[in-house]
């Protein structure tokens, strides 16, 4: 992509160039310094003792002779080797059009653009180019043209653009008409609070002729809460928010990073001014009080906000990982996060060498490193948990104690039933050994440990089943008490049959012998057959039909020895010490239930007292440190920015509350229009920049200058607030445009809104909204997601069986309907269906999101659980909701999905549909009430609807 970028740069001069006016400075030296600065000039680099940085460099040579001759191509060494493939060095070679450029500049005469410095040292050199750079240019605010009325201009941006246009093309230009109210009202409601209008809300837009309509509506969605979720969430893409780890494959999970997400969400909804939004994130440690134990709320929200400089991917904590150079990846990134999300610069690519393309040399990134490395010092390194800082207030922690102390004291009672249970193992154990050793047997076992010798320890290996004995193996010894128990119930099972058989006897020989053939007929005859004086005959003598119950009347030695048995078993069976112990640790985590909860932020802070001193880093190489550098900026912005090294006024250096200043003062060139340009790229789909993370010589140009300034300089006077520039933005012609061009006789309307897909996440919430089950509940601990027995991604919390196969699902109890910015980041586990519809990457962060058009998009509109259970889920709100009507049914499932009205036509062909949709259900044989066979038909007409790319898009 770099090359490519670099021919349209050397394409964009070949007009002029190749005509004979080719200059070192503007032709020749972008196309060196991307191939070949970096050995030859860069960092006092001299292979072949060239330095390559300058013309007169150039032509002096090195240890081979000159490098060029001017007017001859052909006699310099420098095209010979170039064209050879021998320079550079590696697989990247000049293409034929960059070595037409440099053989055309030196057949010319290899001139100059001015007069050269005599003296140069081995540091960067920056020219007159490259700091008339657009990007490094203050914002200038430009007058805004006037346009006669016929024009529609509504605002500045309508004016700035139409004059764009006319200049560029000289062709008289008109915007496209108005969009339709309810197509208007649809685009609002994604573009700001990213559901979709109630067909209420649209049939009163509708209805409402006010001039002022409009704006009240953007005033009302601005209000939202969910307008919050809606715009942090295009931050946190650019922040790099997520809920683990990353770096590794243990990728493990932040459970507090939430409540940096949440911050975020609540500074947009009060429209917190975007300048201290940044120095809060890059500084809010700076800003408050130490140490933070009982803090303000105030205080608070600084420190959370200072989770955007941990969202950087920090597996630190991690095992078997090169830990420093994990430790100087997590400022990497940072740095690659702040540069993307506020400089719009690649500062990232100027950690190794200079920046190829723009005026960053390494100095320069190590500069801007030394304002975060007193926080991020790899030398004094703090794993993620060991950065949290507590929410526990000094009430919170007396109370804590309180309970505390509650849990201790059942706890001390559990260890004395333990003691007792280890006592009562340790002497039934002993009973089962001979007894010449039983006593040395237990000196052995309650002697300590360490204490013991050698024939104490030689006793115990011969004893296993007594030295093993502990609290932890009880449960063991309860196994064994009731193998025992089964023991005894066996036995007395045999014993009592035997008890009663001789008993009866016994008494049997006790009768007399006139009765006794009389009593034994009597026995042997069933109950209910017994005669009168049968029944009387054995009264008289009861002992013959003795029972377990009344065998203690008859025999009470062995009734005595049957309760003996049953008893043990039972006192065996009912004291399970592993039972018991679990019960009173189960009441004391009960009471310690009743803590607070300690609730951790997680965010950046300094170390006191420590303040490291940042080297550049040879090659990018944190083992080869070279020179020390201050802290500072860039030094093609502000090259006499100076930073505090260690603010005496502060707890802290005070490096990054200098910087953040410094980029909020309101004269940053780069930090108002990287902002604005992403608020015009989530309204338009493309920012007025293209590349909305690049500002710089590899990045697009804009296009439209002016109206880029005039939304900063905007932005800054308007005290950097966003719902400011959310409402000059779509009060203008430009954003209230029809998205279908018109063409009449007189014009052409060139511009028209862009149709744009909507966001994985956005999908998501339309369709719980529609189905009517959205959980609005906002903040909070993110709803997990885990991975299904097919390997897909859902919402759930893990559930695994021992060999760590997914298992029933345990209950989300509705969070599974919560807006999808409440779903959890797992860099290691995207939701399945986000993944499908281009979920953010994070590596680190996401400058900007790609849109696709591919298959699985609509094999999972088609096929998925997702869109089946949905579907199902609109069917039954319309068939709830409407009159048993199809064709009214079809209007209200119409009008949730797209906010318009359905035409007859429309209405009949899906009436139609529906009603195919019935037969096929009865063709199938489905055994099914009528209400069911309607709801099936409707949800395939539902699904219908849903995958649908008037549904997917916003026009």
């Amino acid at each position: 992509m770099h090359r490519a970028i670099l021919l349209l740069l050397v394409a964009g001069f070949s007009d002029v160039a190749l005509a004979g006016e080719l200059t070192f400075e503007a032709d020749v030296r972008p196309i060196l310094k991307a191939h070949c600065f970096q050995c030859h000039g860069e960092a006092g680099e001299r292979e072949g003792e060239l330095d390559l940085r300058l013309r007169r460099l150039i032509a002096k040579g090195g240890e081979s002779g000159a490098a060029i001759v001017a007017g001859e191509a052909d006699a310099s060494l420098l095209l010979e080797r170039v064209r050879s493939g021998e320079m550079p060095p590696g697989d990247k070679r000049l293409d034929s059009t960059e070595i037409k450029v440099l053989a055309e500049w030196i057949a010319s005469g290899a001139k100059t653009a001015r007069d050269e410095p005599d003296v140069v040292g081995d540091g960067p050199i920056s020219t007159q180019e490259e700091r008339s750079y657009w990007a490094f240019q203050p914002v200038q605010r430009p007058s805004v043209p006037a346009f006669d009325e016929a024009r529609r201009v509504r605002t500045p941006i309508d004016a700035l653009l139409l004059q764009s246009i006319s200049e560029r093309d000289d062709v008289p230009v008109n915007f496209a008409s108005d969009g339709a109210k309810p197509r208007l009202i649809r685009r609002a409601y994604f573009d700001l609070i990213g559901l979709p209008p109630a067909p209420e809300a649209v049939a009163a837009f509708v209805a409402d002729d006010s001039n002022d309509a409009w704006d009240r509506l953007v005033d009302q969605l601005l209000a939202s809460d969910h307008y919050g979720e809606r715009w942090g969430r295009h931050w946190l893409d650019v922040a790099g928010y997520a809920d683990s780890e990353g770096y590794s494959e243990e990728d493990r999970e932040r459970p507090h990073a939430f409540r940096y997400r949440d911050y975020v969400i609540r500074a947009f909804n009060t429209d917190k001014p975007f300048d201290v939004f940044i120095q809060e994130q890059l500084a809010g440690d700076e800003m408050v009080p130490t140490p933070h134990d009982n803090s303000a709320p105030e205080t608070i929200e600084r420190l959370t906000a200072t989770g955007f400089l941990r969202m950087a991917p920090d597996g630190t904590a991690s095992g078997g990982i090169d830990k420093p150079a994990a430790q100087n990846q997590v400022m990497a990134d940072t740095l690659q996060i702040v540069g993307t999300s506020l400089l719009g610069l690649t500062v990232n690519c100027a950690q190794c060498h200079d920046h190829r393309y723009d005026p960053i040399p390494t100095r320069d990134y190590y500069r801007l490193r030394a304002v975060f490395e007193p926080a991020l010092d790899w030398k004094n390194w703090r794993t993620p948990a060991g950065r949290q800082i507590s929410l526990y207030t000094d009430a919170d922690r007396k109370l804590a104690a309180e309970i505390e102390a509650q849990a201790v004291v059942v706890e001390q009672e559990r260890q004395k039933k333990a003691d007792g249970y280890i006592t009562r193992t340790l002497e039934e154990e002993l009973l089962l050994v001979s007894s010449d050793v039983q006593e040395a047997l237990r000196t052995a076992y309650r002697t300590v440990a360490k204490e013991r010798n050698e024939q104490q320890q030689q006793l115990l290996k011969d004893y296993p089943s007594v030295a093993s004995i502990s609290v932890g193996s009880l449960y063991l010894y309860d196994r064994r008490r009731s193998e025992r128990a089964s023991k005894l119930d066996a036995e007395r099972k045999a014993k009592a049959p035997q008890y009663l058989a001789q008993t009866a006897q016994q008494q049997l020989l006790k009768v007399p012998a006139a009765d006794h053939e009389a009593v034994q007929a009597a026995m042997a005859t069933a109950t209910d057959k017994r005669t009168t004086e049968q029944n009387q005959l054995l009264e008289r003598f009861p002992g013959v039909l003795v029972t377990e119950e009344t065998l203690s009347q008859f025999a009470p030695d062995a009734a005595a020895e049957l309760a003996r048995l049953s008893q043990q078993a039972k006192e065996l069976r009912s004291s399970k010490a592993s039972d018991d112990l679990k019960r009173y640790a189960e009441k004391a985590s009960e009471i310690r239930d009743r803590k607070p909860k300690e609730g951790f932020l997680r965010c950046l802070t300094e170390q006191p007292n420590k303040v490291p001193v940042t080297r550049v880093f040879y090659r990018g190489d944190h083992e080869q440190p070279k020179d020390p550098v201050q802290p500072g900026g860039l030094s093609i912005l502000a090259k006499d920015l100076t930073l505090p090294e260690n603010d005496p006024a502060l707890p802290s250096t005070g490096r990054r509350l200098a910087f953040a200043k410094y980029l909020t003062d309101g004269r940053h060139p780069l930090v108002a229009r990287v902002i604005v340009n992403r608020i015009w790229l989530h309204h338009f789909g493309t920012g007025l920049v293209g590349t909305a993370g690049d500002f710089g010589v590899l990045g697009d140009q804009p296009k439209n200058p002016e109206l880029l300034d005039w939304l900063a300089a905007e932005f800054v006077e308007s005290g950097w607030s966003v719902k400011h520039i959310h409402r000059i933005i779509m009060r203008s012609t430009v954003y209230r445009q029809d998205s279908q061009r018109v063409e009449d006789d007189s014009t052409v309307s060139y511009l028209q809104y862009p149709v744009r897909r909507l966001e994985s996440e956005i999908i998501r919430d339309a369709v719980l909204s529609v189905c009517d089950l959205l959980n609005t509940r906002m903040y909070g601990e993110p709803v997990p997601v885990m991975e299904d027995a097919v390997g897909q991604i859902v919402l759930g919390k893990e559930n695994l069986d021992g060999e760590r196969k997914p298992t029933k699902a345990t209950p989300l109890d509705g969070e599974e309907f919560r807006r999808s910015v409440y779903i959890q980041v797992r860099r290691s586990r995207t939701l399945s269906m986000f993944e499908t519809f281009d979920a953010p990457t994070l590596s680190p962060n996401c400058e900007q999101r790609s849109f696709s058009t591919v298959t699985p998009q609509a094999l999972l509109m088609m096929n998925s659980d997702f869109a089946v259970t949905y579907a199902d889920a609109f069917a039954k709100r319309v068939l709830g909701e409407a009159p048993a009507d199809d064709s009214q049914r079809v209007k209200l499932a119409w009008q949730l999905a797209y906010s318009a009205d359905p035409s007859a036509a429309d209405v009949n062909s899906a009436v139609r549909f529906i009603t195919a949709q019935r037969a096929v259900i009865v063709e199938q044989g489905k055994k099914e009430a009528a209400d069911r066979i309607d709801q099936d038909a409707f949800a395939v007409f539902c699904q219908a609807l849903l995958s649908s790319s008037r549904f997917l898009y916003v026009d």
